[in-house]
């Protein structure tokens, strides 16, 4: 998949690649030297090295394949963060292009310290949810009882570590969001109005993006105002107050991207130069227009209002992925803790535990999905955050040729995880003497 992955960034998104390759090339380029070949190499020792190699031989390639995986998801997620916070990097008025201004910014980028440690203990969340219901089933089944007692323990001991580390790393995602995309914090919130500091959180209610209200809102004081700002006294900035910013940096990329289009047709304009150095920090909010099928330079104040609008995320789709994926957090915190006391007191005959690990399995997964969904759909309309809009990143094919390749993926991936949970269900239920 993620050979695929990168293959799409020439074929479905031609222009993205043209006007971010520099950069967002550079960190999957040294992924695919540092990591891939690191795993490809070790993952098939590790498969089938177990009686051709010596115990101790193929524990270094496991290691070494450990070590692979978290290197490539290190540089993905680099690569992943510098679309929601891109720093080290300023446009060419001489290329016309985005290029790399500083490796060090891109690297030590705070989203990517962030959103890296967070993804990889959900990973290991993932993981240790993986083994407990395994171990829960064969308990439950009364077989293996000795191998799958050590299982269980392991398992509950490194997933309650691993679940609080992805609660404490959620929180410091979501201070990144305050410093860096306030509209998706302000959209997972369901923010519209400003509230007085420390702004409370919404524990649930409904969104009426019509009224723009919440609800039937049952909401926990201060909370919110502690996660966004670190402070009592700082507020929240909400839905409107961002639009109404939003609206005058489009009106600012509009003069970027006159000034742009003169150097087109005069290197030497010093004047156009000016105006970029300006105003070229929106130069993105002018291309929301672009997107939207207008001409920047002709835009009316009925279109830039239309593009503003387009900055509003779909607060609903937001909300409820967030409070799902945090439902679903702490319902396996509290899972992975009744499980490690169990584990302490050897008390492993409790079929409602075994039976809520067994049955939690697939809940990782979806609460894993959630996050993204609130990670990329909450930045939308951007590809690239302030910097290239979705619409104008994508190639020029006919919209056919799409839905067929799409389409192809999602039929291939499907019998691939058709047969891939086919057969992880098939080796389970033998048990680990026939593994």
């Amino acid at each position: 998949t993620g050979i695929t992955m990168e293959f799409q960034f020439g074929t479905n998104w031609a222009y993205y690649s043209h006007y971010v390759g520099d950069i967002f090339g550079v960190p999957l380029a040294i992924e695919g030297l540092m990591a891939f070949f690191l795993e490809s190499t070790f993952i098939g020792l590790f498969f089938f090295g177990w009686e051709r190699l010596s115990k101790r031989a193929h524990l270094v390639c496991t290691f070494l394949l450990a070590l692979g995986t978290n290197l490539s998801a290190l540089w993905i997620l680099i690569a992943n963060a510098w679309m929601q916070n891109p720093v080290g990097a300023h446009f060419n008025p001489d290329t016309m292009r985005m290029e790399l201004a500083s490796f060090s910014a891109v690297f030590f980028n705070p989203v990517a310290q962030a959103k890296f440690v967070h993804t990889l203990a959900a990973g290991y969340v993932v993981g240790s949810t993986f083994m407990l219901a395994i171990s829960a089933y064969f308990l439950l089944k009364e077989k293996h009882l000795d191998i799958m007692k050590r299982s269980f323990t392991v398992a509950a001991a490194f997933g309650l570590a691993a679940c609080l580390c992805v609660i404490v790393l959620g929180d410091e995602s979501g201070y990144e969001l305050t410093l860096n995309q306030q509209m998706k914090i302000a959209g997972i919130e369901a923010m519209w109005h400003k509230e007085k500091a420390p702004a409370s959180f919404t524990l649930i209610g409904i969104p009426d993006p019509k009224t723009e209200t919440t609800e039937y809102a049952v909401k926990v004081p201060w909370i919110l105002g502690l996660i966004a700002t670190r402070s009592l006294d700082q507020q929240v900035p909400d839905i409107r107050d961002l639009l109404a910013e939003g609206r005058g940096r489009i009106v600012n990329g509009i003069k970027a991207y006159g000034a742009v289009e003169d150097l087109r047709k005069n290197r030497n304009d010093a004047a156009a130069r000016a105006t970029l150095d300006k105003y070229g920090e929106d130069l993105g909010y002018g291309l929301l227009l672009k997107a939207d099928g207008a001409d920047p330079l002709k835009a009316t104040p009925q279109q830039i209002d239309q593009a503003d609008q387009t900055l509003m995320p779909h607060v609903g789709v937001m909300f409820w992925s967030f409070r799902f994926m945090v439902a679903i957090g702490f319902w396996l915190l509290g899972l992975f803790a009744m499980s490690f006391w169990a584990a302490s007191t050897r008390a492993f005959n409790h079929p409602r535990l075994l039976k809520a690990a067994l049955y939690s399995l697939p809940l990782p997964w979806i609460a894993a999905e959630l996050g993204w969904i609130v990670a990329e759909y909450g930045r939308q309309p951007w590809a690239i955050e302030g910097i290239l809009p979705t619409r104008l990143a994508g190639s020029a094919a006919a919209g056919g040729l799409v839905v067929a390749s799409i389409a192809a993926f999602v039929i291939f991936y499907t019998a691939l995880l058709v047969v891939d949970v086919a057969l992880m269900v098939k080796y389970a239920k033998r048990g680990p003497e026939h593994v």
